[in-house]
């Protein structure tokens, strides 16, 4: 998996299980993601890389306020609605 720092990832397990969130940061096996409601960036969640997917989208990470990751990772979720 090719996952970098400003990565879209979908959640593959747990309750978070079908969530989008961003990759805040990584290390070792595990990346810290967050969603900007549930987990902030101040406090983002660490997950096993083994139990997220990558969307393939990178966001900026400059200047990236909870508000702003709520509005992208939504658009994320409306776009998979969307697709049959």
């Amino acid at each position: 998996m090719d996952i970098k720092v400003g990565s879209v990832v979908k959640s593959c397990a747990g309750r978070d299980k079908g969530s989008f969130f961003v990759a805040v940061g990584i290390s070792g096996g595990f990346v810290e993601i967050a969603d900007g409601k549930e987990r902030k960036l101040e406090k983002p969640k660490r997950k096993n890389i083994k139990h997220i997917s990558p969307t393939g989208s990178l966001i900026s990470m400059e200047a990236l306020t909870n508000k702003k990751l709520r509005k992208v990772l939504n658009e994320f979720s409306t776009q998979e609605l969307r697709q049959p």
